[in-house]
């Protein structure tokens, strides 16, 4: 049995208006093995914003980043400190 390492990421995305209908996050859950825990979020007719907390093998969590970026979501790092409990 291989162990692979767990990792916590958490991320500020940034939604253009054509993605604010489609269910990103519940890809990146399903799609990628990947737990989701939306701190904070924003969503507005033609934009969306939302901390997010993601916790996963760092594999599926790095692949998981591409595909949004790929997707046209603006993914950014959020330091430890800007996410309140």
């Amino acid at each position: 049995r291989v162990v692979t390492a767990m990792a916590k990421m958490r991320v500020y995305l940034t939604f253009p208006s054509e993605l604010i209908q489609v269910p990103i996050i519940y890809h990146l859950a399903k799609d990628f093995d990947v737990v989701t825990n939306i701190r904070r979020a924003d969503v507005k007719a033609d934009y969306g914003w939302m901390a997010l907390e993601l916790d996963g093998e760092e594999a599926q969590l790095e692949r998981g980043v591409k595909w949004l970026k790929e997707k046209g979501v603006q993914v950014d790092p959020i330091e430890r400190d800007v996410i309140l409990p």
